[in-house]
């Protein structure tokens, strides 16, 4: 087991441009709060540390397009936020916000620490400027194309695409994401980190260092900035939503977020230990703190190289040991997209999923993006559910308590003497929690997580080998070892659960009647001791720890992706603009009759072509129409139809079509066939 020790755990700061959806959970906070409930229970002095990041351009951008102040914006989804992270078991020391006072004089601070010791330096430069708008662009109020992959829709700071980090001037035609402007250039004072004098330090620290062992997408993102050469970062911009710059000559300008925003990590615990009664130094300036940055790849520039940097230059804070980003996760195989709604957002999850938390804690855990971007799908989250959380973990200590309490009226049975499978099943117990600490102190959240299931498999396997169920009856000073051995298991499921399925670990210490042994089994306890729940104690009845999702559950989820597709479609869908005005003799030139399709087939090696055979009441024409991938042939045969009939004949692969069919979409942008109402008219025009 590890030697105690003091730990700063920091989770990315959100924006608080909207709520939290299943993609940040995975990639950042679900591991995050494992790491730190482990680390706890394990004996360790710990502060999670996150708030949220409240000065970015986004926010800025929200309160345009509502009309409100940022200051509106950011109330409104910092609690929204904060909600969610308690509604999901995050266990957060402290929940902070970098629009508060304490964090204000922080960021000010360290800014005016840096600058008194000659850290920065100033730059007049030409910057991107919309005209319009009266405004410099910074970060993400410019859209151009990214220099590095060819992302069409890359921000002024960031490719989201690619996650290469750039400045804004770099970037293939620039638009301004205020007006769709082309912006022009502007000269204007800033402050740069001068990144390049600190490549030696980061060389030394990162590619000669220990930091090999930082997962290889973080040390290779790493790497490979540092090969390129670092040079100096602007920690300032134009805006009028942020910490006002506190130099002489910062007038109308503030603090660049990702210079302010990692600050909000040290702010957030000063804030946590004047309300705890500790000293907040203790966890970022003492050698024996260990701090871990919980983030997403799209951030590691900034926690690896940049915040570092930052510290280094200060001088009197410690550096991160590890920074085990993840990648990315999608959502029934598209890229998860706030703006496009393709999400699932937490507030929603919990009113179709009531108490079903740790329900999708454990899928995204088991499908973490650990070292590439994964998948999740509504089928897999079903199936997780019912085949392992139900059928595995739920269905063993189903078993323990159902039976304890119809054997011996739920008290611990006394047991006899051990055999060597029940001797062979504690040691396995017993060597479980080295198991999964293993897997977390090398941040393998997924393998932890399948580690954690294969107690309840020893569990399930324990009993079915033993058959107590058949054993009462003819042996019941064996059958109350079985249980009590069975309990232990159980009773380490309790403890061992708590880091992945908090709220599980909650319902079975209760079951298990925790409260009145006045004291919890303790990680280490698991690893070391045989008993873990006493004899004679007294268990209480049992209740499902899981229930089965049905079929219909996941259909409803599946049906709001689909309607999001849709709706993303329809607002995607390029109007063309109105052709050259005809005269209203044109228009009478048009010979429109019904007709009725008496034939239909495929046309051979045509994705989209129908070949129809249809009577016009004047003759039956051959008509090739683009309609295949929308209509099956046999499901239009007999199908009455308008055709423009004195349309000139064309060949289509050969065949030659003589005439047109008159299509539309309808609102969810279906295809359907125009036809005239029953006296004969489409839109008040007769048709023959």
């Amino acid at each position: 087991m590890s030697t105690p020790k003091r730990y700063t755990i920091t989770a990315a700061l959100p924006y608080t441009n909207g709520p939290i959806h299943i993609g940040h959970l995975a990639g950042v906070y679900v591991p995050a709060d494992i790491y730190a409930r482990y680390k706890r229970l394990t004996g360790n002095d710990v502060a999670f540390i996150c708030g949220s990041d409240e000065h970015g351009v986004p926010i800025t951008i929200k309160a345009k397009k509502e009309g409100v102040t940022p200051q509106d914006i950011v109330d409104k989804y910092h609690k929204i936020i904060k909600d969610s992270f308690v509604d999901f078991g995050i266990s957060l020391d402290n929940y902070s916000r970098t629009t508060s006072k304490i964090h204000h004089e922080t960021a000010t601070e360290f800014f005016k620490t840096l600058f008194d010791k000659g850290e920065f330096i100033e730059e007049t430069t030409e910057q991107l400027y919309d005209a319009e708008a009266n405004q410099f662009l910074a970060d993400r109020f410019i859209i151009g194309t990214c220099p590095k992959c060819g992302n069409e829709e890359s921000y002024g700071d960031q490719c989201e695409k690619c996650g290469t980090s750039h400045n804004a001037t770099d970037l293939i035609n620039p638009k301004s994401a205020i007006t769709g402007n082309v912006p022009s250039l502007k000269e204007t004072k800033h402050w740069f980190l001068p990144l390049d004098k600190h490549e030696a330090f980061l060389k030394e620290w990162i590619l000669k260092g220990h930091k090999k062992d930082w997962k290889p997408n973080v040390y290779g993102q790493v790497k490979s900035w540092i090969d390129d050469g670092l040079r100096p970062r602007a920690v300032t911009r134009d805006l009028d939503w942020g910490i006002p710059v506190p130099v002489p000559g910062g007038e109308g300008k503030v603090l660049y977020v990702w210079f302010d925003a990692p600050i909000g990590y040290i702010s957030a615990t000063k804030e946590w230990a004047e309300r705890e009664g500790k000293n907040w130094e203790d966890y970022w300036k003492k050698d024996d703190t260990k701090l871990v940055h919980f983030i997403g790849k799209d951030n590691i520039v900034f926690h690896c190289i940049i915040f570092p940097a930052m510290l280094k230059a200060e001088g009197s804070y410690i550096l991160p040991d590890n920074v085990p980003a993840n990648e990315f996760l999608n959502l029934e195989g598209q890229k998860l997209s706030t703006s496009k709604n393709w999400a699932v957002w937490l507030p929603d999850y919990l009113q179709d999923f009531p108490g079903q938390q740790d329900v999708l804690r454990y899928t995204l855990t088991a499908n973490a993006p650990e070292s590439k971007d994964n998948d999740f799908t509504w089928k897999d989250f079903q199936a997780r559910n019912n085949n392992e959380l139900v059928a595995i973990f739920g269905n063993f200590i189903n078993r323990v308590v159902v039976l304890t309490n119809k054997y011996y009226n739920g008290v611990v049975p006394e047991p006899s003497d051990f055999s060597d499978i029940d001797t062979e099943t504690l040691t396995k117990l017993k060597a479980y929690p080295q198991v999964i600490e293993s897997s977390l102190e090398r941040y393998r959240f997924r393998e932890a997580s399948q580690e954690l299931m294969n107690v309840a498999r020893l569990g399930n396997k324990y009993l079915a080998d033993e058959e107590p169920w058949k054993l009462i009856k003819t042996d019941e000073a064996r059958t109350k070892t079985i249980m009590f051995v069975a309990l232990q298991i159980a009773s380490g499921l309790a403890t061992l659960c708590e880091p992945f399925l908090p709220f599980t670990s909650t319902k079975l210490k209760n079951i298990l009647c925790y409260s009145t042994l006045n004291k919890e089994t303790t990680w280490t306890e698991v690893s070391t001791q045989d008993v873990l729940l006493p004899a004679n104690h007294t268990i209480g009845k049992g209740e499902l720890l899981f229930s089965k999702i049905e079929d219909e559950q996941i259909q409803i989820q599946l049906n709001k992706l689909e309607a999001s597709k849709k709706a993303n479609e329809a607002a995607n869908k390029k109007v063309e603009p109105q052709k050259d005005t005809i005269a209203f003799d044109d228009f009478t030139k048009l010979d429109l009759r019904v007709g009725t399709i008496i034939e239909a087939e495929k046309m051979p090696k045509a994705k989209k072509l129908l070949v129809l055979k249809v009577d016009t009441g004047i003759d039956i024409r051959t008509i090739v129409s683009g309609i295949a991938e929308s209509f099956k042939p046999e499901d239009i045969i007999g199908k009455q139809v308008t055709v423009l009939v004195n349309l000139a004949p064309r060949a289509l692969r050969g065949v030659e079509s003589e005439g047109m069919i008159l299509m539309t979409e309808n609102a969810e942008g279906d295809l359907v066939f125009v036809n005239p109402d029953k006296t004969g008219v489409i839109n008040g025009l007769p048709i023959s």
